[in-house]
């Protein structure tokens, strides 16, 4: 199992299950300055009677980036837009940071495709 939420106790078998169910929707993320991997996204269950927030370690979606990682830190500078500092705040980056390509795998993550939700057949009465 990849994930359960903690609301409705729904798990996600994968990583890619969990990122293409309709009902997930990337709500945050929290850096984590002195190890990127570290920081957490957040995730809220957009379930009819669940609408949990919960999170993942953001270095367990860092595979999904192959672009390049600058090792310069911006944060603070002048130059930088703040978008680290609120989590709600997932766009894009343009500044050349070290921090930016967690922005570029949010982006990623924002446009997963999605996969309609399997609907149990109803039981008619025959086999």
């Amino acid at each position: 199992m990849f994930k359960k939420c903690t609301g409705c106790r729904r798990s996600w078998r994968t990583r890619d299950e969990l990122l293409s169910d309709p009902e997930i929707v990337l709500s945050g993320y929290q850096v984590h300055f002195v190890d990127l991997r570290a920081g957490l996204f957040l995730f809220t269950h957009e379930r009819a009677g669940c609408h949990t927030t919960f999170s993942i370690e953001a270095g367990g979606f860092f595979d999904l980036y192959e672009g390049p990682i600058f090792e310069e830190r911006m944060a603070g500078r002048p130059e930088c837009p703040g978008h680290c500092l609120h989590p709600s705040r997932l766009e894009r980056c343009p500044v050349r940071c070290e921090c930016a390509f967690v922005r570029e795998v949010i982006d990623i993550i924002k446009k997963w495709p999605k996969q309609p939700q399997e609907r149990p057949r109803a039981w008619t009465g025959t086999s």
